[in-house]
Parts: C-alpha cells; structure tokens; sequence
C-alpha cells in the first residue's frame, strides 16, 4: 500500500518534472528555429499576410521566453535548481540580455509587497497611466551598468547579423520588432491590468486582478498571465495549469 502511493507520488513528480523541462525547452527550440527561418527569408517572395503572421509569432515565441524566465523564478519547471536556473539564465539572456538574478530579487519584491511603494514593478505616481508607467517599468531593468550590457550586447548581436549579410528590414521585423512589443504584451497583461488601482479597492492582500478571456485567448494574450491573481494565490503553480485554478476559482 505504502509502496503503490510513493510509486504513485514519485510518478506524478516526474510527470511534472517532464512537462516544465518539454515546455520550455520546446518554446526555446521554436524561438531559434524561427528566427532562424525567418531571418534568411527573402520577403520579397512571400505574401504580405504570411509576414504578418510569421511577425505576429515570433512576438508570442519572444513572450514565450519570458514567461519561461518567470517559470524558473517560481522554481516550476525543475526541481533541480541547477536545471531550472539555467533555463532561467538561458531564456533571460535570449530575450533581451536582461540579469537573471536582478528580476529574481525584483518579482520575489512583487509577490511579496504586489502594488505598494516596495514593489519594483509598480509606480505609485502613475499606476493608471499605461506610458508612464511602462516606462518606469523599462527604467527599472536598464539602470547603470546594465543599459550599456544591453546596448552593448544588442549592438554586437545587430553587428554580427549584418555581417552575415541578413537583411536589415529582416532584422527589425523579425528580432528587434518582436522585442519591443513582446515588453508591451508582458507589461500590460503581467502588470498594468492586474494591478492597476481603481475606484474599487483591492479584494485581497494580492492586490491583483485576473481577465475574463477564454482559455484560448488567455493564452494567446500572454501564455495565461493574465490569470493574474490566480499567479499570486499559487505561485508555484506552472502557467499552463493556471486555467485550471482560476475554473476552480
């Protein structure tokens, strides 16, 4: 009896080890496929609504690597904290040559104080003007030395694909496009809807409000981050089980 519920236990663990390592290493593996792909693509022989769509995709796969990062915050794709922190490192990296153990400290901040003056992500002065605040918000990740790893790095990175003779309308649509609205789309569905303060007070301590989309929008808007205070009531939970906890909620 005891041994069937460790084998049982053991098996749901390794089940979940699984999916967090597949989940991420899969959204990783598109994002360089796809860039890739995309930016050896010749536009001038491919209709005007398929690069639309292949932009439209690199932006969710860019958010993707995000969302990954915030996974290994949270310690939910590995049990392993070598495994888990390298995806963190890797996919912080990637996405914008962001410090990994900076948003560590800074999201640890915002689970603990969500929407108050010790909270990192938020602005006091402006926590219902969306430009304001998102640009503090940008301010916050690109402080002293980090704007010149960030500018030094992009450079690099922008060097070396012209040096492989990549088109540089390729590049904007393909890299640097997506990046750009990929820190929109996290901004306002990780951080403006769910925190922005309203006539009404807050419900709870987590200061955070979740959307009504469907399963399938939520995820396209940003992988169920907008299932905010469902995020703040479990945090450990991974995001693709977050539509499970906000049906039960």
């Amino acid at each position: 009896m005891f041994f069937n519920q460790f084998l049982s236990r053991l098996t749901f663990i390794s089940i979940n080890l699984t999916t967090g390592i597949i989940v991420s290493a899969t959204i990783i593996s598109f994002w360089f496929v796809t860039l890739i792909a995309l930016l050896a693509l010749d536009i001038n022989t491919v209709p005007l609504y398929l690069i639309i769509l292949s932009i439209f995709l690199r932006i969710f796969l860019q958010t993707g690597l995000f969302i990954t990062t915030h996974e290994a915050i949270h310690r939910t794709i590995c049990q392993n904290v070598l495994i888990n922190d390298a995806f963190g490192y890797i996919t912080s990296c990637l996405y914008a040559i962001l410090p990994y153990q900076t948003l560590v400290k800074n999201h640890q901040l915002h689970h603990r104080h969500p929407a108050t003056e010790k909270d990192p992500d938020f602005n006091c002065l402006h926590s219902n003007n969306f430009l304001f605040w998102y640009l503090s918000f940008m301010q916050e990740y690109q402080k002293g030395r980090q704007f010149w790893i960030l500018f030094v790095g992009m450079t690099i990175i922008f060097c070396t694909f012209i040096s492989l003779h990549i088109s540089i309308i390729n590049i904007f649509l393909f890299w640097v496009i997506p990046i750009f609205i990929s820190s929109l789309q996290l901004f306002t569905f990780g951080i403006f809807l769910p925190h922005r303060q309203r006539d009404a007070e807050y419900s709870d301590r987590h200061r955070a409000r979740s959307n009504n989309y469907s399963i399938f929008w939520s995820f396209i808007a940003c992988y169920h981050f907008g299932y905010h205070w469902e995020h703040h009531q479990y945090p450990n939970l991974p995001w693709y089980d977050l539509p499970l906890a906000r049906q039960k909620n």
